[in-house]
């Protein structure tokens, strides 16, 4: 399995050398190894294929395999139009804080809500196919459970830069499967707040999109 940063130019390096043959992205675009971009239509034809074969609803399909391997939530808050030098801060501070010797095995929470820290880096990578670098990707904070916190700034130009903070939990617990995502994330959510700074750097109560 590979590790991509954002860009489908990176899925097409290793879809031309016979290395990926299924890729998917955050922004639920999917596709294979038949065509060098997202394909909407074969995204389609695969649920068509399960649901033909499992002869249950999406819904079913979606409880039963929760039941079975638990359930990730998603969300991501996109912070539009922030003053670059603001997000520039709030990146450096946020870097200095996960090369802390201590921050790796760090307890962060929120209400009962606890999340060891497992790995913090700025994502870093180096395509296995012509070895170009891409550096400065996102930091992320992983947790011991598979949980994740990212941020990722982009666009520091004169008209203002955008913060996207990319929050994903993992939920063993059944009883909490149906949860809407924004209510099983909150914990995480704050703690990703917490520990970056966000407000304070920004000035902003909250996000322009949430997704």
């Amino acid at each position: 399995m590979f590790e991509v940063p954002t860009g489908w130019k990176y899925f097409g390096n290793l879809m031309d050398s016979g290395r990926l043959s299924f890729c998917g992205e955050e922004s639920f675009g999917t596709g294979s190894d038949h065509i060098r971009e997202k394909d909407g239509i074969w995204a389609v034809l695969a649920w068509l294929s399960i649901l033909a074969n499992k002869k249950h609803s999406v819904e079913e399909i979606l409880k039963n395999h929760w039941a079975k391997y638990g359930r990730n939530f998603f969300t991501r808050y996109d912070y539009e139009n922030v003053e670059s030098e603001a997000g520039n801060r709030m990146m450096e501070a946020l870097e200095q804080l996960i090369n802390k010797p201590d921050f790796t095995g760090k307890k962060l929470s929120f209400g009962d809500r606890f999340f060891t820290v497992a790995k913090a880096d700025n994502f870093e990578y180096i395509d296995p196919i012509d070895h170009s670098i891409a550096k400065n990707q996102g930091i992320r904070v992983i947790f011991v459970d598979g949980s994740r916190i990212v941020f990722r700034l982009s666009g520091t130009g004169s008209s203002g830069a955008t913060i996207r903070m990319y929050i994903e939990a993992y939920e063993a617990d059944p009883a909490r499967h149906l949860l809407d995502a924004q209510e099983a994330l909150l914990p995480l959510v704050q703690v990703a707040l917490n520990i970056s700074d966000l407000r304070q750097f920004t000035g902003r109560l909250s996000p322009t999109v949430i997704t």
